[in-house]
C-alpha cells in the first residue's frame, strides 16, 4: 500500500523490534507499512564499537521465525547481527520505508497520522518502535563544563586506538561498561567508575540463563508468588571472552564516582586530583518519543503510561522495545519476540471489534 491509502497499522522504527512487529503483522494479514529513520537496515545496529558482542549465542539472539546464524566464536558480533537483520527483513518482505523520519503523530477521525520528512502516512493503530540509540544520554556531572579533555558517549566510540596511550576514564557498570572498559586497559592507562560494584555473573553463565530468569520473574508476577529462579538481571556483567581476558590481567577492577571536574582532569570524593584526557560514558539511553508529544501522551519523565504496552491515553497507539517498562526484556534481541507477539494479537482484537 501506498502512503496516502490507509493502513491497518504503521510501525515507527524499522530496527529489531519494528522487525519483530513486522513479522506478526505479516503473518496475520494485517496491511502495514514500516517507517525506519535509518538509510540502511539493522536499525541502532551499525552505530555500535567495532568490537561488541552479544553476550548470548546466535541461537538466543534470534527474531521470531528464523534463528540467528551461528557466529564464530560463539557470541555474535556487530556486523554478524547487522548482517542477520538486514537478511531478515528480506527474508520475510517486510514493506520497510527508509530512510523515512517520523515527526509527529496526530489524531484523525478513525486513526493516526504519521507525518514524517516524506509525507504523511495515515493508519488505523500506531506501533512506536523507535527504542533510545537516538537519545544517549550523558548525566550532568560538576565541573562538567570546566573539563578540558574529551568526553564522548558509549555510542561514539568505535574503536580503542585513537585512546592509545592516553588516560581515560571508563563511566558506567553494565556490560558495556566492561567490554569497552577491556579493550580499551590494552593501549591506555583505564580507570572505570561505577556508582555500585560490578556484579559479574559466573563464568558458565550467558544471555540464556539470564533471560530464563526474566521469564521466570514474569511468570511469578503474573502468578502472584516469588520466583523459583535465583537472583541477577540483565544488567549483570557476562563473562564473554575478551572481558574474562581482561580479568586475567587483572584490569576489571571499579572505583565509586568521582565528585568534580576540573579542567585538568577529575576530583575524587576524598579531594586528591587525577590527569584525565578521556572519559567514556557508558550510561544508557533515553526513550526516543518526541514524535509522540502532539498527542499528549508523555509523562514527565519523558516516557508514555502504559497498560501491556499500549497507551494508557490513546487507544490507537502501542510502544515495543523501549524497556521492561514496555514489556520484560523487550529492549533486547532475545526478548522482543513475546512483547511483538502480545502486541500484535492486541491490534487484531482491536481492530476486529472496531470494525464489527
Amino acid at each position: 500500500m501506498s502512503e496516502g491509502a490507509l493502513h491497518d497499522v504503521v510501525v515507527i522504527g524499522g530496527g529489531q523490534s519494528g522487525l519483530a512487529a513486522g513479522y506478526f503483522l505479516r503473518r496475520s494479514g494485517i496491511s502495514f507499512a514500516i517507517l525506519d529513520a535509518h538509510d540502511r537496515p539493522g536499525g541502532a545496529w551499525p552505530g555500535a564499537w567495532d568490537s561488541l558482542r552479544l553476550f548470548s549465542p546466535a541461537a538466543m539472539s534470534s527474531l521470531p521465525g528464523w534463528p540467528m546464524p551461528p557466529s564464530e566464536g560463539g557470541y555474535p558480533g556487530r556486523d554478524h547481527v547487522v548482517d542477520y537483520l538486514a537478511r531478515y527483513e528480506q527474508r520475510y518482505g517486510l514493506p520497510v520505508r527508509r530512510p523515512v523520519r517520523a515527526e509527529s503523530v496526530l489524531r484523525m477521525e478513525g486513526g493516526l497520522s504519521v507525518r514524517t520528512d516524506r509525507g504523511t502516512w495515515r493508519a488505523r493503530a500506531v506501533i512506536s518502535a523507535t527504542g533510545g540509540a537516538s537519545r544517549p544520554f550523558i548525566p550532568p556531572w560538576p565541573g562538567g563544563a570546566l573539563f578540558q579533555g574529551r568526553q564522548i558517549h558509549s555510542s561514539a566510540y568505535r574503536s580503542p586506538h585513537v585512546f592509545a596511550g592516553q588516560r581515560v576514564l571508563v563511566v558506567g557498570g553494565g556490560n558495556s561498561g566492561a567490554q569497552i572498559l577491556a579493550e580499551l586497559s590494552r593501549v591506555a592507562e583505564t580507570t572505570w567508575v561505577t556508582l555500585e560494584p560490578p556484579r559479574f555473573l559466573p563464568d558458565e553463565v550467558d544471555g540464556r540463563v539470564l533471560f530464563a530468569r526474566a521469564t521466570e520473574r514474569v511468570h511469578a508476577q503474573m502468578q502472584g508468588r516469588e520466583p523459583a529462579a535465583p537472583g541477577g538481571g540483565l544488567g549483570d556483567i557476562v563473562m564473554v571472552p575478551p572481558v574474562r581476558e581482561a580479568r586475567d590481567r587483572n584490569r576489571l577492577h571499579a572505583v565509586r564516582p568521582f565528585a568534580r571536574f576540573v579542567p585538568e582532569g577529575v576530583v575524587w570524593q576524598d579531594g586528591t586530583q587525577s590527569p584525565v584526557d578521556a572519559v567514556i560514558w557508558c550510561t544508557g539511553f533515553r526513550p526516543d518519543l518526541g514524535h509522540l508529544a502532539p498527542l499528549g501522551v508523555l509523562e514527565a519523565d519523558g516516557r508514555v503510561a502504559v497498560e501491556n504496552g499500549r497507551s494508557t491515553r490513546e487507544p490507537r497507539l502501542w510502544l515495543l522495545g523501549y524497556g521492561d517498562w514496555t514489556g520484560a526484556a523487550s529492549a533486547t534481541l532475545a526478548g522482543i519476540t513475546r512483547s511483538a507477539r502480545g502486541t500484535v494479537h492486541a491490534i487484531q482484537h482491536f481492530l476486529t471489534t472496531e470494525r464489527s
